[in-house]
């Protein structure tokens, strides 16, 4: 089973910051617009809804025409995006932060779909104490959210990374390499989760249920394009809840929706249920923006942003965290109020919630 990177990556980096600025001086009214997704259980309405017209249909209603293309690696997409090649990309908070932002791409969170609740986990070889993990080597994608939660699960035990040791690890080798007797650690994402899980050797001592709402899936636009043309926005608004609610109907037509999601990802029913399972979905506008709202996540973007700067991902020679402005909907800003390159607003979603769209 094929799954896609959540990475950020130094050439992905190298290409935001080449290329970043130029996407921002390219916004002006226009009707085409390019949207680019990857393969992830919260990301999968975006190709159903292309698929089946729903794209079709709110772009329509606004007079414009958007181009929706899957990509099979999440950090092209991203890079794709933030060289000015598309309007709007699918990423995590974390990676929104470390590669346009980062690159100079003024960047907005039009939506904020829904973020892991235990798809992402640590698991451990015939151990069933996440402070077994001490002194042991870990195998994941480094720099990725699965480094993100080993540090938040080290934390959780007062241990530092400086107390194991990483190796980095590609996705795609992730399960052959933890049926090999040298691997006794990892830190991944579903399905690999699940897969791994299988294995009667396999214990999941942490998961991302236990630090809620800090592994956040976004659709996330290019702040000038959105500014000049709102109707992309709304247009994006209306294709997410038309076809979230879909994905959690209870009917015949959800169901079918779900195994169509479920095949386009590698997956069957009832492994893309248990994804979903564990998946905080926001299908209802109102839940999205009282997410959006909440004062956990300035907490929880500075915690990212912190991860970041100690990696060294938020630009070569970046002084400190606060070198990229993170704007919160309430107006409020995390770091530098000269350089907002990260906006999270509620402005779609709460368009969507009163029936405005």
């Amino acid at each position: 089973m094929q799954t896609f990177s959540k990475i950020v990556s130094a050439t992905a980096l190298t290409v935001s910051l080449v290329f970043g600025l130029a996407s921002v001086a390219k916004a002006e009214p226009k009707t085409d617009f390019k949207v680019a997704w990857s393969i992830y259980v919260g990301w999968m309405p975006w190709g159903y809804a292309a698929d089946h017209g729903i794209v079709k249909k709110w772009a329509d209603k606004y007079g414009i025409n958007i181009e929706v293309t899957q990509f099979n690696d999440y950090v092209e997409s991203m890079n794709q995006y933030t060289a000015g090649a598309f309007d709007a990309v699918t990423l995590t908070n974390m990676d929104g932060l470390s590669i346009p932002a980062a690159g100079g791409v003024d960047t907005t969170a039009v939506i904020v779909g829904d973020f892991s609740n235990g798809n992402d986990a640590v698991i451990l070889k015939d151990k069933a104490s996440l402070a077994d993990i001490a002194g042991q080597t870990v195998n994941l994608v480094e720099f990725s959210v699965s480094h993100y939660l080993l540090a938040r699960a080290l934390e959780s035990i007062k241990l530092t990374e400086r107390d194991v040791k990483v190796v980095n690890t590609s996705d795609a080798d992730m399960v052959a390499a933890y049926k090999t007797p040298d691997v006794t650690a990892v830190v991944t994402w579903n399905p690999l989760v699940s897969t791994i899980l299988e294995h009667p050797s396999a214990k999941k001592v942490f998961d991302s249920s236990q630090v809620p709402g800090e592994i956040i899936d976004l659709m996330v636009a290019n702040s000038g394009v959105l500014k000049d043309n709102p109707n992309f926005g709304k247009a994006l608004a209306g294709i997410w809840y038309e076809t979230a609610a879909l994905l959690r109907a209870d009917t015949a037509e959800g169901k079918a929706a779900r195994e169509a999601m479920g095949s386009a990802s590698g997956t069957d029913l009832a492994g893309f249920e248990a994804q979903l399972a564990a998946t905080e979905l926001f299908d209802k506008p109102a839940d999205a923006v009282a997410f959006t709202a909440s004062p956990n996540l300035p907490k929880t973007m500075d915690l990212v942003r912190n991860f970041l700067f100690e990696k060294g991902l938020l630009g070569n020679g970046a002084p400190s965290a606060d070198v990229i402005g993170i704007e919160m909907p309430d107006g409020k800003v995390l770091g530098d109020t000269g350089n907002v390159k990260l906006r999270f607003t509620e402005t779609y979603m709460k368009a969507a919630a009163d029936g405005s769209l």
